[in-house]
């Protein structure tokens, strides 16, 4: 068993599996999910569990060069811009629909049961050297 780190099977493997430049999506119980895009769905309730704890557990496992939000998000949930921003710098921006549009991208989907507006990134992955 492990000690420490993401204990979800599923989603331990799917984090192994990428390399460098491969896009993820961590997003809201409401975002759509893209078509031919795995999905490890680990929304439990409204809220659980948060897109916070979601962020803060792939932040630890993952080297992310870049991150992508909604510009919605700047008004609609300052809260998680500001979470995304203290893990990952400064975000890019794109409209909502140019975020769904790019998340169809992604070798990752992972749902969370956060259920605030916006709540969602798009992480590009990077390379530990």
């Amino acid at each position: 068993m492990k000690r420490t780190g993401i204990l979800n099977a599923e989603l331990a493997a799917a984090l192994a599996r990428l390399g460098h430049t491969d896009l993820v999506v961590i997003g809201d119980c409401g975002l759509p999910r893209p078509a031919g895009v795995p999905v490890v769905d680990l929304a439990l309730t409204f809220g659980v569990p948060s897109f916070a704890q979601v962020v803060d557990a792939v932040a630890a496992e993952l080297v992310v060069e870049q991150a992508t939000v909604a510009s919605e998000i700047k008004v609609a949930n300052p809260d998680a811009l500001a979470l995304v921003t203290a893990r990952f710098g400064e975000p890019a921006a794109l409209s909502h629909e140019d975020f769904k549009a790019a998340s169809a991208g992604a070798k990752l989907f992972v749902r969370t049961g956060e259920a605030t507006p916006y709540a969602n990134v798009l992480l590009r992955c990077g390379v530990p050297f």
